[in-house]
C-alpha cells in the first residue's frame, strides 16, 4: 500500500470506507446499491485532541480500528481513485472488535 500523506487536523479522523456485501439466508450475495453509503471503515489516521467546554476530548479510536460511523457523516475525499472519508470524532458510533 502506498504511503498516504493525509494527516487530519484536531478533532477529525481519516477512514477508508469498506463496502459491505449482504448475503441472504440461502447464501446469495446481494451487492451494495449505488445509492447506499458504507457505514463501516478502517481508521487510517486521526488528529490531535480538541477542547470542548474546557475539557480535553481525545480521539476515540486508534489507527487500524474498524469503526461504524453515521450514515451521512463526514466529508468524502478521493485521491488516486481511492475513496476516503474525513469524520469528526462525534461521527464515530462504535468500534468493531
Amino acid at each position: 500500500m502506498k504511503k498516504l500523506n493525509i494527516q487530519p487536523v484536531a478533532g477529525y479522523i481519516l477512514v477508508k470506507p469498506q463496502k459491505q456485501e449482504k448475503t441472504t439466508a440461502s447464501g446469495i450475495l446481494i451487492p451494495d446499491s449505488h445509492d447506499e453509503k458504507p457505514q463501516q471503515g478502517e481508521v487510517l489516521a486521526f488528529g490531535d485532541s480538541i477542547f470542548e467546554h474546557g475539557q480535553e476530548v481525545k480521539s476515540p479510536v486508534k489507527k487500524g480500528d474498524v469503526v461504524i460511523y453515521r450514515e451521512w457523516g463526514g466529508k468524502d475525499y478521493k485521491l488516486d481513485d481511492v475513496n476516503y472519508l474525513i469524520l469528526k470524532f462525534d461521527d464515530i458510533m462504535a468500534i468493531i472488535n
